[in-house]
């Protein structure tokens, strides 16, 4: 349902959420220019969804955005909350199809701001292959948001015979993941701009569907997860307490970019609990993975690595340090980099 462009005001108005004529021309002119579809009926409380009830399970899952600054180097809220959806799904062994969106707007935020992290958001679901269907809007005080947030839901379907969970992983298993870690969390904070630092480094947000179709054909699949807010070493935590096992890792083999290193090296963090948007952490039987990496390898994804391993023993996260000793990764306490994603 694309309409003509013909939207004059320049920044949002508590009047644009007010269900009248300012809040329809800003759904017809603003989301549903840039989102609309078949599907999409903006004068409709509900959609119907096709779906063959035949080709499998319906997942679904639910997020919220709230990054700052809003546009950063590799993307912006708009392609973030796309991808963070997506990727919710596809590790969890599904293929997104629909989304649904809940826009919380700022009193004060520019138009054109708005209309590129749009127009961004469009781009990701076509890349992705996915449609929103439904959405709603709200306008709050100004000072009472942080330009715009959003909250978004995705439906997908799962073949029904994908088994994956942490309860299917078993000691001896294999740790992969799928790049390099942080990049993210450190784009986020060079576009911020505290610190006097700057750089090119780009966010590494992205779809995680190629890399989650990929795996999910190989035997030996056992779980995968997409390391954002807290990054690997929260995941690692997530396995170790929930599975019973001990998780190791060995820092030599986890892949960080030289501007991440450094940023954090200057500035005190860790990229083990930094953000990344187009990662996966995948555990696998061990024979399987290095045909696992091999596939990753041979699709583009250089980085990719087997980073350690799951064991018996006590529920925690041992790293395998450079200098060839221990150190227990404690749990994430405080908050190192918040509205990251």
């Amino acid at each position: 349902m694309n309409t003509p462009r013909h939207f004059t005001d320049t920044h949002i108005a508590l009047a644009h959420g007010n269900g009248g004529r300012l809040m329809r021309e800003l759904i017809d002119t603003l989301f549903a220019y840039h989102l609309g579809n078949e599907l999409l009926d903006t004068r409709a409380d509900a959609v119907r969804l096709p779906f063959d009830r035949g080709s499998g399970e319906l997942m679904v899952t639910t997020d919220g955005f709230t990054v700052e600054p809003l546009e950063f180097p590799g993307g912006n809220i708009g392609s973030l909350a796309v991808h963070g959806t997506v990727n919710d799904l596809a590790v969890s062994g599904a293929t997104p199809l629909y989304l649904t969106l809940s826009a919380f707007i700022e009193e004060g935020l520019e138009i054109e701001l708005l209309d590129r992290v749009l127009k961004s958001m469009a781009q990701a679901c076509q890349d992705s292959k996915v449609k929103v269907v439904a959405g709603d809007t709200k306008v709050l005080l100004r000072g009472q948001g942080g330009g715009v947030y959003f909250a978004m839901t995705g439906v997908g379907v799962r073949p029904a015979n994908v088994l994956l969970g942490i309860d299917q992983i078993r000691p001896g298993d294999a740790i992969l993941l799928s790049g390099s870690v942080g990049d993210h969390g450190t784009a986020v904070l060079l576009a911020r701009e505290q610190f006097g630092l700057s750089g090119t480094l780009k966010s590494d947000s992205a779809s995680v569907l190629p890399i989650t179709q990929a795996l999910i054909k190989i035997p030996g699949l056992r779980f995968m997860r997409d390391p954002t807010r807290g990054g690997i070493a929260t995941v690692a935590h997530e396995i170790a307490h929930a599975a019973g096992l001990a998780v190791r890792l060995n820092e030599t083999r986890i892949p960080v970019l030289d501007p991440v290193r450094a940023v954090c090296d200057i500035l005190g963090y860790d990229p083990l609990y930094l953000a990344s948007e187009g990662r996966v952490v995948a555990v696998l039987e061990p024979r399987s993975a290095e045909l696992a990496l091999d596939r990753l390898q041979s699709l583009g994804y250089a980085d990719a690595a087997i980073i350690g391993t799951v064991n018996s023993g006590q529920a925690r996260v041992i790293l395998e340090t450079q200098l060839g000793g221990e150190r227990i990764l404690e749990e994430l306490e405080d908050d190192p980099l918040p509205r990251i994603c």
